[in-house]
């Protein structure tokens, strides 16, 4: 006999589910958190040349490219879910949200780097959608 752990259908869905609302539950925190910079700080940090109105719409507009990258996103991990397993996707999901966020957290400024500064934040931002 085995010492392996027999699980029931209705544990293992309790188990996808809870899995599941925490992956949700990060990621509507990095785009609510991201929204709320985008309109707070970002324009000034990232388009100070713009007048306000423009400076905002391309905060917005940065905003924008993580919905773009879901897609592309869901279709990589929806792969590798397949492949390797639901609990090794995940976890690389939630890191790659996780290090784009950290990384846009430590992103220069427009001042510090010109113009480098918004695309390495638009390529922060299409991370943060591909997780």
């Amino acid at each position: 006999m085995s010492d392996a752990k027999i699980v029931s259908p209705t544990a293992r869905k309790g188990r996808v589910l809870f899995a599941s609302l925490i992956g949700t539950t990060i990621e509507f925190f990095d785009f609510y958190i991201y929204a709320t910079a985008a309109v707070l700080v970002f324009p000034k940090l990232f388009f100070p040349g713009a007048d306000p109105t423009t400076a905002m719409l391309s905060s917005f507009a940065t905003f924008s490219i993580a919905f773009f990258a879901r897609p592309v996103g869901a279709l990589a991990f929806g792969h590798f879910g397949d492949r390797v397993g639901r609990k090794a996707t995940l976890v690389a999901a939630l890191m790659t949200m996780g290090v784009s966020t950290v990384a846009i957290g430590l992103l220069p400024t427009h001042a510090s780097v010109g113009i480098i500064a918004p695309l390495l934040l638009a390529l922060c931002r299409f991370g943060q959608g591909l997780g």
